[in-house]
């Protein structure tokens, strides 16, 4: 049985401040952060939309939406006859809804009266923040076959991974009849799940929530009249496990939750990869994103090993391993990249600009000459002055100051700063 598209509506949920991606959550949300080089976080689940056919989707966002409405409305425009849309819902207080989205679910009910102007049976709602390819079809299809209520998209872990997640456990039909959020490690022998046999040959025995869900619609709207709920994974799951028919729908593609700047820096290093998890090569599975219509990457004696090299850059750097790096960036001689995120600029500084900067010694926008900087991620818009030695790594204390911040040993540069000439972080 095959869903009709205009069955299905997609619903983004944004998130919150984004506490645990700050300082890049510093001036923009969470799904509006720089991705790949070329991309926004918020185009991964949208893409995985579109490439599943699903083409009416809300992104729902709370904090710093300035630049993430700005992206959508420059990308996601479709034939003036189509109902196709990617529709911005922001919070907005209401005679009904005098407060804030105050959790997920929260979200999804002050937004409800939005989605009920739609024709729906079904409602996918999805993270704004995570990296993965899925078809939704099958999910869909899986929900529509076995008469769900609620179809949650589960990825098998195992122990070492299951005390962060949600934890269900299926019957023999696939079935959710319990669940855990973040179980002790001792407790774990009780919540193994039925898994394929290649996930139990790498000991992935537990079923982990995604934050996946589909809802069917008189359900959803059910739901959404308790106010006293506010999150999905924390209240609406666990209470619906008791009296709904909750299917697990088993994914064991590549899938990362991009919750904190570690999990995101090794998310972006790990596309450098010979075969990386994430496939952004894949015919069937693009990835969409805004058309900017930069011109080529220029070189200069660069020696460039295991890196993505976005468009519109200007790189005379002596060597770049490990690497992204970003559109519009600019490097200069003798700089060596290991490492490293460099998420580019937002425009080009004219000739005129650049020659009044060095004529009053002041910083180039992008990275000067003769600089090593290793485990990094250099936000937009910043300019490193020349002989600039940046170590990061494990022996570093997490710290923060208004020019970059220091978490999990991973050096951040804050969007915009300017960094001296000559100066050390190691």
């Amino acid at each position: 049985m095959k869903a009709k598209k205009k069955s299905v509506i997609a619903i983004i949920l944004g998130g919150g401040q984004g506490s645990r991606l700050y300082p890049l959550t510093q001036t923009r949300s969470k799904p509006a952060v720089p991705i790949a080089g070329k991309y926004r976080l918020v185009d991964i689940p949208i893409s995985n939309c579109m490439n599943s056919d699903i083409k009416r989707i809300f992104v729902l966002t709370q904090f710093n939406s300035a630049s993430l409405n700005a992206h959508i409305k420059n990308t996601y425009t479709f034939n003036a006859f189509s109902q196709s849309f990617v529709d911005i819902l922001a919070a907005e207080q209401t005679p009904d809804n005098p407060t804030w989205f105050q959790g997920t679910a929260d979200a999804v009910r002050q937004c409800m009266p939005h989605f009920l102007n739609h024709d729906f049976d079904y409602a996918l709602i999805l993270s704004g923040d995570q990296l993965y390819q899925m078809d939704f079809n099958d999910m869909i299809e899986e929900h529509m076959k076995y008469e769900a209520d609620i179809t949650i998209a589960t990825l098998p872990v195992n122990d070492k991974d299951a005390p962060e997640f949600g934890i269900l456990k299926t019957n023999s039909d696939s079935c959710i009849e319990s669940f855990i959020e973040k179980p002790a490690k001792e407790l774990l022998p009780n919540w193994e799940s039925d898994v394929s046999e290649q996930m139990k040959s790498e000991g992935k025995k537990y079923l982990a929530s995604m934050g996946i869900y589909i809802f069917n619609k008189d359900l959803l709207i059910d739901l959404m009249k308790n106010p006293d709920t506010k999150d999905f994974g924390k209240e609406i799951i666990p209470q619906a496990v008791e009296n709904k028919k909750i299917l697990s729908y088993q994914y064991e593609g590549y899938w990362t939750d991009i919750g904190n700047i570690d999990s995101f820096f090794e998310a972006n290093i790990g596309l450098t990869d010979d075969i990386p998890q994430f496939n952004l090569f894949d015919n069937d599975n693009k990835i969409y994103t805004r058309p900017r219509l930069l011109p080529p990457s220029k070189f200069n004696k660069t020696v460039v090993e295991k890196s993505l090299i976005s468009e519109g850059c200007i790189i005379h750097a002596k060597e770049i391993s490990r690497s992204v790096i970003g559109i519009r960036s600019r490097i200069g001689d003798g700089t060596v990249i290991k490492n490293c995120y460099v998420m580019g600029n937002d425009f080009y500084q004219n000739i005129d600009d650049m020659k009044e900067d060095a004529e009053n010694n002041r910083q180039l926008m992008g990275i000067g000459k003769n600089c090593h900087i290793n485990y990094a991620l250099v936000d937009k818009n910043c300019r490193i002055g020349d002989n600039v030695h940046i170590d990061g790594g494990k022996h570093l204390a997490d710290f923060s100051n208004e020019l970059y911040a220091i978490k999990d040993g991973i050096v951040v540069i804050r969007k915009g700063a300017v960094i001296p000439n000559n100066y050390v972080i190691k």
